[in-house]
Parts: structure tokens; C-alpha cells; sequence
């Protein structure tokens, strides 16, 4: 699906500021970029535009760096997203923290 995501890259892709409604972007530096990988990645899987995910991809390294950082997001995905971020990412869920969070707590909820 990102194929070209080298050459989009290039094209200095930003962040939808829309996406981080509760920060103030303008004033972010690449230090406060890397502390709040989980949430941008998170917002832009669940609300993104394909240009907010090359612009992840120029902040995290790539759609390996982002698929990295999908592991690591600890709330769960809908439906939807999850399947996207499955075969996008070329994901399983049991690598997804997120999944093990939820089925741990269906079955916390279901004994």
C-alpha cells in the first residue's frame, strides 16, 4: 500500500494538526515527537488521511519503525483498524499489545 513512502517522504509531509487536538503542534520539538509516538500513530490509524501517515513514517522510521511502535500501543483498536493494521503492517494480533489487553480482560470479565 506505501509502496512509494520513500520517495512521499521527500515531499515533507506534516501531521494533520486536527489529528493532536489536545496539543499545541506549533510548539512541539522532535523530542516531544518521539515521547508521544504512541499517541500520533494511534490518532492517525484511527483518524488519519494517507498523507498523515507519510508524515509518521518520515517521524518514526519508516513503515518498520511505525509497525514497531503499533506493537506498543496499549489501547485497543476497533475492528476495522485492527484488520488494517493486521494486513498493512503485516501484523498478527498476537503481536499487538493491545489485543493481549483485551483478551485478557474478556477473559478476567468472562470467569
Amino acid at each position: 500500500m506505501f509502496q512509494n513512502w520513500k520517495k512521499r517522504i521527500k515531499e515533507n509531509p506534516q501531521v494533520f494538526e486536527g489529528l493532536l487536538w489536545d496539543v499545541d503542534t506549533s510548539k512541539m520539538t522532535d523530542e516531544d515527537w518521539q515521547k508521544m509516538k504512541l499517541l500520533v500513530v494511534q490518532r492517525v490509524i484511527e483518524l488519519g488521511r494517507e498523507n498523515d501517515f507519510y508524515a509518521i513514517f518520515k517521524l518514526y522510521g519508516g513503515p518498520k519503525g511505525v509497525r514497531e511502535i503499533i506493537k506498543q500501543i496499549r489501547s485497543v483498536f476497533d475492528p476495522v483498524d485492527e484488520a488494517f493494521v493486521l494486513n498493512v503492517f503485516n501484523l498478527k494480533k498476537k503481536d499487538l499489545i493491545c489485543y493481549e489487553r483485551k483478551r485478557l480482560r474478556e477473559l478476567y470479565l468472562n470467569s
